[in-house]
């Protein structure tokens, strides 16, 4: 038995225990998958935080962690009358023993009122919600004088409209990413047949995902909500796809050298996985960097995503190709490759791309930064921070009542601050609360069970999550250096804080390992180097251009802080995908042809029409992100769909190809030339290189 018949044997064991191990480890997933664990207080929020502290103190209190509503009844032109405070009253009696309802406290003006309903200590998620479903719906169904609107808003009602946002968001989602990708799918293969394929299979995957949810909110400590599945979900059907597009690819090419569709799945697997790999183990390490954020959320959606990443791998390189192989040539139906057929990348339209920057590099690498410098200059337009009213692209009833509280109370007085401090310090600490810029007003103190301690209700002059109310966290804080400052102001601003902590960690960390891994796979400096920097200008821009669309086509006032980092993470991570498909394939072509120019220019050429048929089809999947109405996710899509479109079709195609045709054989320095290594492996042409 000859050495290379050893090695194809031991490949052929290796790939089929490994998609035996695949399938057994899906079904134990959908067999064994525990369910959700309870939401905890302080998940969301950055441990060791003031906040954080405040709601782990909670329970000393008589009110403990319960949640409150707050109904704001509003006459726009005239004085409320008994009549329409009367309308409240039937609430009292709907919800029984799961909440207090409090006394009317009318505005200065007296065209409005606010009716704080307490719910009751120990209620769960689900609880709070059917709370705040039973106070609305009470309200529906009351007759109330014309003219009089009353709307529940409050910290347990926007919880709620959160909460329905997300309602049927994962077979929403599903659909919605499915129908994209079948789309693009059949759009790019022209065959009616073949998308099927790669759809099922990643579909089933994301499945597998899904039910391995659970298991990462138990092992992170924190449940993984539906923002966090829905975001991997679309990561698992983007990567997942781009890994079928390279390796059927890769296969039709075969194809048109062998009879033998195993042959020809075995040729294109071995010349596809190194760099399928390669790209899914940049993404998934770059995604662990999270483990390093403050934010358990943050360390949440790191761990998910790059499980789903690993999923995705599996699916996409050893139950993929198992299915492929299995169906007939005609599969590709109506363009079938026959065994010597031309292959399109020597005439198609990638080829007289390729041909095009070949021709004059130094030109098109000027004018491809000339339009990257043009979109960056969106960022001078980048704000970062949105109030809680600006948290949904569509107006839900707990904002609009808030807007309503606003216009006749303080913005704050809806969620107050809560202040902790030692009991013997409270009289004292109230009075400096009413001596700080930007309290509105300070609610009488409750004294924890065991009397050691005092909690301070703190009413703001400013909206929660808006730059004066930050302002005024600070200065409550540097007021009261004993105390300790929570509530929802106060866990808005720290998680903003946080964000910006995890930016300044994270950032370094995804970009210190994507230049290790690139350094590793190619085996030279100089192109990795240029390969990071590529991707962070490519970010820039990004960044510029869809804070330019968010701002003026979207009408959304800022972004919201946890998108820079995370847009950061998945941009940077899928652009190192998209060079590595590149790079790695012109590398090969480079050693079989005889020089860099010439296999950067057919790398191009092999790729171009992949990678540009990935970039448009994941900017889609992530734009699906869109149909759910939290404008966090809305934002997320729109940055990492605008800049997938710009790495794949300006910076991957026209720049980097540039760059190694300016350099020359100096673009993999310190490595050995590409005509020393053919030399090395006495290779002299393509054809060798194929039969070797």
């Amino acid at each position: 038995m000859t050495k290379r018949t050893i090695a194809w044997l031991t490949t052929r064991i290796g790939v089929l225990t490994v998609l035996f191990a695949t399938i057994i480890l899906s079904g134990l997933a959908f067999a064994f998958s525990p369910a959700q664990p309870e939401a905890g207080p302080a998940d969301g929020l950055p441990a060791g935080a003031q906040s954080t502290r405040v709601t782990e103190l909670a329970g000393r209190f008589e009110s403990g962690r319960s949640e409150s509503a707050v109904l704001v009844l509003e006459r726009p032109d005239a004085a409320l009358t008994e009549a329409d405070l009367a309308a409240v009253a039937p609430v009292g009696a709907a919800l029984g023993d799961l909440g207090t309802v409090g006394k009317p406290v009318a505005s200065e003006d007296g065209r409005a009122a606010l009716v704080v309903i307490q719910l009751r200590n120990g209620l769960d998620s689900d609880a709070q919600h059917a709370a705040v479903d039973q106070i609305r719906a009470t309200l529906h169904a009351t007759a109330r004088p014309a003219g009089l609107t009353v709307q529940v808003t409050g910290g347990a009602a926007i919880g709620r409209d959160i909460s329905a946002a997300f309602e049927g968001a994962d077979v929403t989602l599903l659909i919605a990413t499915a129908a994209v990708v079948a789309i693009l799918l059949l759009i790019t293969y022209r065959s009616p047949i073949l998308w099927i394929v790669p759809l099922a299979v990643i579909g089933l995957g994301d499945q597998v995902v899904a039910k391995l949810l659970p298991w990462i909110a138990r092992l992170v400590g924190e449940r993984t909500d539906a923002s966090v599945s829905g975001i991997v979900s679309v990561l698992v059907f983007g990567a997942g796809t781009d890994y079928a597009l390279l390796l059927i690819s890769r296969y039709r090419e075969e194809l048109r050298r062998t009879e033998s569709r195993q042959e020809a799945m075995t040729r294109a697997w071995r010349g596809a996985a190194p760099a399928i790999t390669a790209s899914a183990g940049t993404v998934v390490l770059a995604l662990l960097t999270l483990l390093a954020a403050v934010l358990t959320s943050n360390r949440t959606l790191g761990v998910a995503a790059a499980v789903g990443v690993v999923v995705a791998l599996l699916f996409g390189l050893f139950v993929l190709p198992a299915a492929v192989v299995a169906l007939p040539r005609g599969v590709f139906w109506p363009k079938v490759p026959a065994v010597g057929s031309a292959d399109p990348t020597e005439t198609g339209w990638w080829s007289r791309v390729a041909h095009g920057v070949g021709k004059r590099p130094g030109a098109v690498l000027a004018v491809a930064l000339g339009v990257l410098v043009i979109f960056s200059a969106g960022l001078l337009k980048l704000d970062v921070g949105l109030s809680q009213t600006e948290q949904f692209r569509t107006k839900v009833e707990s904002i609009v009542a808030q807007e309503a509280l606003a216009r006749h109370f303080p913005a704050g007085a809806a969620q107050p601050a809560q202040v902790i401090v030692d009991s013997g310090q409270a009289d004292r600490t109230e009075a400096a609360l009413r001596q700080v810029d930007g309290v509105a007003a300070v609610l009488p103190a409750e004294r924890s069970t065991d009397g050691q301690l005092a909690q301070i209700g703190v009413q703001l002059t400013d909206d929660s999550g808006t730059t004066a109310a930050d302002r005024t966290i600070r200065n409550l804080r540097a007021a009261l250096p004993d105390a300790l400052v929570g509530g929802a102001p106060a866990a808005d601003f720290d998680k903003r804080e946080a964000n910006l902590r995890d930016d300044r960690v994270v950032v370094p960390l995804v970009l210190a390992v994507v230049l290790l891994v690139l350094l590793v796979l190619l085996r030279s400096l100089i192109a990795p180097i240029l390969l990071l920097v590529t991707v962070v200008i490519s970010y820039a821009a990004s960044l510029g251009a869809a804070t330019v669309l968010l701002t003026t086509g979207f009408d959304m006032p800022a972004l919201d802080s946890s998108v820079p980092l995370l847009s950061f993470l998945f941009l940077v991570a899928l652009g190192v995908d998209y060079n590595i498909f590149l790079v790695t394939r012109a590398r090969d072509e480079a050693i079989a042809r005889g020089g860099t120019r010439a296999g950067m220019l057919r790398g191009l050429a092999a790729t171009g029409g992949v990678i540009t048929s990935a970039g448009i089809l994941l900017a889609a999947v992530f734009a699906v992100l869109g149909v759910l109405p939290v404008i966090v996710l809305t934002q997320i899509g729109v940055v990492v769909g605008v800049g997938v479109l710009v790495d794949t079709l300006l910076v991957r195609t026209v720049v980097v190809p540039a760059l190694a045709l300016l350099l020359g054989e100096r673009f993999w320095w310190p490595a050995k030339t590409v005509k020393s290594e053919m030399s090395k492996e006495g290779i002299n042409t393509p054809e060798a290189v194929s039969a070797k």
